[in-house]
């Protein structure tokens, strides 16, 4: 079972074992929409399942069952299980998530899977990349709505295997030593000297800075769990791994983060899934720049 990563080349030996695997393509540029869309049609590993952020992972923001809020608010886990439901996946399934945006999209679907309670997720290190790089073979098709090979079924809601964390409870904590916040987006961002999708801009007062991206190497991998575990100790500087909480702007980028200190050996951590949007969207609630 893979939990947090699977290469190229294990996929491709999972794949040819007869396992039962379901592969997830999860492509998404945040400011053109539909492109994700677009590039799985072009190219994507055969067999995989289209999984996009807005219509699959996010609920409408007006949703009277939505987990959390912000711009990409989570859906309920019985939403989302039905949706698993309908593209035939079950509980005796590997499955494997990709994107070709450097984890920042699939990481969603890792965690949302562990969220329902299913632990044998992996991401695709290096995604659709590595995947090519490595020999593996693409496919492409006209309708991204085309009926799924596996009839549907129904999928069980287990217990959750992720922590999610509601605004509230980052606000009550927010001067207690049992939250540390973790802001993954880019340092211009957290600064509050930029903000291009959220109407106010800076940080969640006391949060630390690491944008998703320092979690990667030249090759867009992983960086070894030793070099992961020596970044995130240096950046917690004493603090607890296990009061991290998670976000970023609306709780998608944030992921790599988590999925990196899984890989470090740090534990399992908590996600603000509302992260600054839902932050900010109260102007009673403090901003911090700089």
């Amino acid at each position: 079972m893979y939990t947090t990563l699977i290469s190229a080349r294990q996929l491709q030996d999972l794949q040819k074992s007869g396992k039962p695997c379901m592969v997830f393509d999860c492509s998404f540029e945040l400011m053109q929409a539909g492109a994700g869309d677009l590039q799985y049609q072009q190219a994507h590993i055969p067999g995989a399942v289209r999984a996009d952020l807005d219509r699959h992972l996010s609920a409408n923001p007006t949703a009277p069952d939505a987990a959390s809020g912000g711009r990409h608010p989570l859906p309920s886990r019985e939403t989302f299980a039905a949706w698993l439901g309908s593209v035939g996946f079950t509980p005796a399934m590997q499955a494997v998530v990709y994107d070709r945006q450097g984890a920042n999209y699939c990481g969603r679907l890792w965690w949302m899977l562990k969220w329902v309670g299913h632990e044998a997720v992996a991401v695709l290190d290096g995604g659709l990349q590595a995947w090519q790089s490595h020999g593996g073979s693409t496919e492409s098709v006209r309708d991204i709505s085309t009926p799924a090979i596996n009839a549907a079924v129904r999928y069980p809601l287990a217990p959750e295997k992720a922590l999610l964390i509601a605004t509230k409870e980052v606000a009550d904590r927010l001067t207690q030593a049992q939250q540390t916040l973790i802001d993954a987006r880019g340092a211009p961002r957290f600064r509050g000297e930029v903000e291009p999708l959220d109407p106010v801009a800076g940080h969640i007062p006391g949060a630390l800075n690491r944008p998703f991206t320092q979690n990667l190497d030249a090759q867009g991998k992983f960086k070894p769990a030793a070099e992961l575990r020596a970044e995130f100790e240096a950046l917690l500087a004493g603090h607890d791994p296990a009061t991290v909480v998670h976000h970023c702007g609306s709780g998608v980028s944030a992921v790599p983060n988590l999925l990196a200190m899984e890989i470090a050996g740090l534990g399992r951590t908590a996600l603000y899934a509302g992260s600054w949007s839902e932050w900010c969207s109260d102007p009673q609630r403090p901003v911090a720049k700089g």
